[in-house]
This record gives C-alpha cells, structure tokens and sequence, in this order.
C-alpha cells in the first residue's frame, strides 16, 4: 500500500491529525457499516478523546473546502474521526492480514506526517532566531537607506540656492 494514498485520506480536524471511518473502511477492504460495528462492539477501546463524531459545521466545511466532493460520500450518517492512537487498535480489532498491513501502512504515514511537520518547524525556529539575531541590523540598514532617500529629497529643494565652495567648471 502506498504511503501517499493514506496520506491523502488524513485531515486535520479539531487541531487533530484524523482519519474518517469511511476512508479508513475502503483501506481495510470492509464496508463502512462494518467498521461502525467493530467500533460498537469495542467501545472501551475507543474513548472520547480518540474518536469522535464530526458536526454538521466541520462536515459542510470539509464538503466546503472540496476536502469531500459533497455531503452524499458521508452516506446520511455522522462520520467518525479517529485519532492515530485509535487507527492503532483496527488491526486488533478487526483481526485480519489485511488489517496489520493497512495498519502499518497508516502508521508510516502518520510518521512521515510528524517528520514534515518537524522539519517545517524547525525551520520556522531557524528564521524567527535569523530575525531576532539580525533584527537591529536589518533596522540599521532601513534606518541608512531612509536616511539617502530623505537626504536626496532634502537636496533637490535646496538645488534652487546658490551653493557655496569651490566650483569647477563643467
């Protein structure tokens, strides 16, 4: 399985990285009413912190944002969001080969996830420590160059005076 395509189906909901049950249901190769049941049945193994069920805001927002081609792909019902945490306990859950292999394929996907976001925020560090580092002397230098442009403004309205010193002729 590709990284890529599970990739894909990972939203970011709730400032959480999540997957929705349908996604989740075509990566395990099961219909989605048979993935709600599995959930049903261990509902001690899915907690509200790491399942949740999406509002009528976020879904239209998601239909909104084309995150989803429209409301008809949620099948009438409520989707439900699971955390990576809860991604974790499908393959016991559902108890198949397929189920370990798409497992560790979402788990991959979830830590090249993290690793971006690491990465882009290590960056971010690196430039607000640049812009604090060098953030007087960038003032400096708009500080000089405001200074040449007024100073070159303030001499053209003394070009009509008669200057003083020495003159060549040219």
């Amino acid at each position: 399985m590709e990284i890529q395509n599970v990739q894909n189906r990972i939203y970011e909901i709730r400032s959480q990285r999540v997957m929705l049950n349908f996604d989740l249901a075509a990566l395990y190769d099961v219909e989605t009413h048979v993935l709600k049941q599995a959930v049903k049945r261990n509902i001690g193994r899915f907690p509200a912190d790491f399942m949740f069920e999406l509002t009528e805001i976020e879904m239209k927002k998601m239909v909104s944002q084309n995150v989803i081609p429209s409301k008809s792909k949620f099948g009438g019902a409520r989707p439900m969001a699971f955390t990576e945490q809860r991604v974790a306990m499908f393959s016991e859950v559902l108890k198949s080969n397929v189920a370990t292999e798409v497992n560790i394929a979402i788990m991959r996907a979830f830590v090249v996830l993290r690793q971006y976001a690491l990465s882009h925020k290590d960056l971010t560090d690196k430039l607000k420590k640049i812009k604090r580092k060098y953030n007087k002397q960038f003032k400096d230098v708009y500080e000089a160059l405001n200074y040449l442009l007024t100073k070159d403004k303030g001499e053209k309205e003394q070009r009509g005076r008669v200057r003083i010193g020495f003159k060549t002729n040219n």
